[in-house]
């Protein structure tokens, strides 16, 4: 009688343990799966149109159909168009670059997990020219710095940290002068002469400025558009609320 008993009690413990270890495991499972979920989402591309370059870290494109301005996640270069500043060194050089990137070939989209746009309406994205990733090239030339660091759209961030770090140690461009490139931004301003259309306003253009019937024709006179302090500067132009008019 004895026998049976034991076996018994030995089954009985021994499904405990089987049903423990299961429930651990499940949990284990559970866990690692909701960690992947909310860090890794899908690296899926979007092939977009080049509408024209805004400046080293911004484009228009079309995307699905319609006209969008795209901010591109985790970088900065230094300032050309922001309303109330001035343009500062390898801005210009960093437009440029980023001119040459994007019209090199297939242009994509990746977005991370976080939200798709800013407070300004602008698409939040990881750009990419013929597979090649725009963001890391810039970092790398020493022509954008690390920025904008908002949790979850980090996906890339020890791959641009790594780029970004191989620029200081090289001294490129940004990194060529102590203290230019910081963690609030850009300090200085260039000494480049600005175009006469863009940095003065004669009387005779002063009174026509509102005379713009549309983007095109304003564009005749400013080919990089207007920022909102310019006399010709007009709100409907600005579709993108970026305070620059027609860029």
């Amino acid at each position: 009688m004895k026998q049976p008993l034991q076996l018994t009690v030995w089954l009985i413990v021994t499904l405990f343990l089987l049903s423990a270890c299961g429930t651990v495991s499940s949990n284990q499972s559970t866990e690692t799966n909701s960690h992947a979920t909310t860090t890794s989402g899908t690296t899926d591309k979007v092939e977009v149109s080049l509408i024209r370059i805004v400046d080293g870290d911004t484009i228009k494109v079309n995307y699905n159909g319609q006209e969008e301005t795209v901010r591109y996640l985790l970088i900065d270069t230094p300032e050309t168009k922001a309303p109330n500043k001035c343009v500062q060194p390898y801005g210009k050089k960093a437009s440029k670059r980023n001119e040459e990137l994007v019209e090199n070939g297939k242009l994509e989209l990746e977005f991370d997990v976080g939200q798709r746009k800013d407070k300004y309406g602008r698409l939040l994205a990881y750009v990419y020219a013929d597979g090649q990733s725009v963001q890391e090239t810039l970092l790398k030339e020493g022509l954008a710095r690390l920025a904008y660091v908002y949790p979850p759209n980090t996906r890339y961030l020890d791959l641009f940290e790594d780029a970004e770090a191989y620029a200081i140690n090289a001294h490129k461009a940004v990194w060529q002068q102590d203290g230019y490139a910081t963690d609030e931004g850009f300090n200085g301003c260039s000494f480049e002469k600005k175009d006469n259309a863009s940095s003065h306003v004669d009387q005779g253009q002063s009174d026509k400025a509102t005379s713009f019937a549309n983007c095109t024709a304003l564009r005749e006179t400013y080919p990089e558009g207007v920022p909102s302090t310019h006399p010709a500067y007009q709100r409907k132009f600005d579709r993108d609320k970026d305070n620059y008019a027609c860029e």
